[in-house]
């Protein structure tokens, strides 16, 4: 079976984000957009490899934070949506989420 670009066959959430937890994450992402154009500057101006390494581990981190808020609310809201209308198969999905995700 050939895959198809999740681009071009998007799934959609049943249960929209609050507005709250939207803006939560596009802050999260305009911090680690803010951090990532921080380290092209540091890169730009030849600063020292140990602290442009500290800086993308922070990133990293950030980014790390942004998936586990997500993964929460992705269990919180589809996951528990899917299985109380017996959709079991959420299950194995979820699995192999985290599993790309790590």
């Amino acid at each position: 079976m050939e895959e198809t670009c999740p681009y071009c066959n998007p799934k959609f959430k049943d249960k929209p984000r609050s507005e709250e937890d939207v803006k939560k994450l596009k802050n999260r992402i305009n911090r680690v957009v803010g951090q990532l154009n921080g380290i092209s500057k540091m890169i730009d101006d030849n600063r020292y490899c140990g602290d442009i390494l500290i800086q993308l581990s922070a990133a990293e981190k950030a980014l790390e934070q942004l998936n586990y808020m997500i993964l929460k609310n992705h269990l919180e809201t589809c996951v528990v949506s899917k299985i109380q209308n017996n959709n079991l198969d959420v299950i194995d999905e979820t699995i192999e989420l985290i599993q790309k995700i790590k």
